[in-house]
């Protein structure tokens, strides 16, 4: 899985002809069809892929992926579409749709978001495109919306945050907005007791901009705290000294460097340089490896999540084990859980439809959102105004390792 092969060449058929199976082996085997049983049994699926009212579906259903695998969100691409192809290999080798078959191609955003809309548009005029995975980052997300909802393509957002990407019918998303479970680090920052908290974070980001803008200072309201500082930065920054330093200029007792990627470690490197010791509040975008060329210095950034590979829900560790067996011991993180429900969330709903019809794999995507269900992000989950509803845990990043600190309530 690791030899990734882009554009139309990218295909489930592919992966199949790459023999991804020989990862996994037999114990895998036995993981995923325990699995298939709990992802499925809340949605009271037809009983077989043809038994349903919509016609019977085809062989092949084609789904584009349209995900940043190159740029700076590349990285999140490339670990969301690692589960996404996991996911579609489950799907095919337990017969889930009966003889017909997932063929997954994927497209490159390169984390532009005109280009995220042309692939939009180039899926919509390709009529043998069923439903699209829409891609994570917020402000491709954004414009994917619009095209595709406005056409009439079921697309399937992870990781996309913000206001803007739910927009119709049409449009789903497998994470919360992350205004919606950040606040579980209220909890965290009333432990610090804090009297001033000072933050930065990436402007150009939708979805960091809500949470530093929104989230963070709602928290500093509830616990007490003044706002000192706030700081918007660009993409094109690559030297921090300077906004690091007026962040500090007035000696908070809290600060959140809300980044994307790789610019956590750099932003964490310059506070410790320059003399601040504290916690410091982050993004998942600082997981997966992102924090460790900081080294010592990244220790205690801490942030939200929709998934930890420590949770302790059954489904969400019987997906563990499915994972790290497909890529050799590599532990999954909420990219990964998330695109693994949005995959089975869309065959369940090619199920239900009997069809590969757009309008009615919609039609079953919506009497699905309205069921319970239990999957990789957890068990009880739920979708509100088509956006999946999860609890928030808090993570640390601590001596190298990312560390689950606690998980919030699943909201009502």
């Amino acid at each position: 899985m690791g030899n990734h092969i882009h554009d139309n060449q990218r295909s489930g058929s592919s992966m199949t002809q790459r023999g991804l199976r020989f990862r996994r082996a037999a114990a895998v085997a036995a993981a995923s069809t325990a699995l298939l049983l709990v992802v499925t049994a809340c949605g009271d699926a037809p009983s077989t892929a043809s038994g349903g009212q919509g016609g019977g579906l085809p062989k092949t259903v084609t789904v584009w992926a349209t995900m940043p695998l190159t740029g700076p969100t590349g990285f999140f691409g490339e670990l969301s579409n690692k589960a996404l192809e996991l996911a579609v290999e489950e799907v095919n080798d337990t017969h889930f749709l009966g003889d017909t078959t997932l063929d997954l191609i994927t497209k490159d955003t390169g984390g532009n978001s005109s280009q995220a809309a042309s692939l939009a548009s180039q899926a919509v005029a390709d009529k043998k495109v069923s439903a699209v995975f829409g891609s994570i980052f917020s402000g491709d997300a954004v414009a994917q919306s619009a095209i595709a909802q406005q056409a009439g393509l079921p697309i399937v957002y992870t990781q996309a945050g913000s206001d803007g990407v739910v927009v119709g019918d049409y449009t789903y998303r497998f994470t919360p907005l992350m205004n919606d479970y950040y606040p579980v680090l209220t909890k965290f920052v009333q432990e610090q007791h804090p009297q001033t908290i000072a933050f930065m974070y990436d402007a150009p980001n939708p979805t960091m901009t809500e949470v530093a803008t929104k989230a963070i200072p709602a928290m500093a309201e509830e616990v007490g705290a003044t706002i000192t500082t706030s700081i918007g930065t660009q993409a094109t920054t690559t030297d921090y000294t300077s906004p690091v330093s007026q962040l500090l200029s007035d000696k908070p007792d809290l600060v959140a460097a809300i980044q994307l990627g790789a610019a956590s470690a750099t932003v964490m490197t310059e506070l410790r340089r320059q003399g601040y010791t504290g916690p410091v509040l982050g993004n998942g975008a600082a997981s997966s490896g992102n924090l460790e060329p900081a080294g010592a210095a990244g220790s205690g950034m801490v942030w939200a999540a929709t998934f930890s590979p420590d949770q302790q829900d059954p489904t969400s560790q019987k997906f563990v084990k499915l994972y790290e067996e497909a890529y050799n011991g590599e532990e999954p993180r909420n990219y990964s859980a998330e695109s693994y429900d949005a995959v089975w969330f869309l065959a369940r709903a090619l199920k239900e439809a009997d069809s590969a019809d757009r309008a009615a794999v919609k039609d079953a995507m919506q009497k699905l959102a309205g069921e319970p269900f239990d999957g990789a992000l957890g068990t009880g989950l739920r979708m509100v105004d088509n956006s999946v509803v999860v609890a928030g845990k808090a993570i640390e990043y601590r001596d190298g390792k990312e560390v689950l600190l606690y998980t919030g309530e699943l909201p009502r």
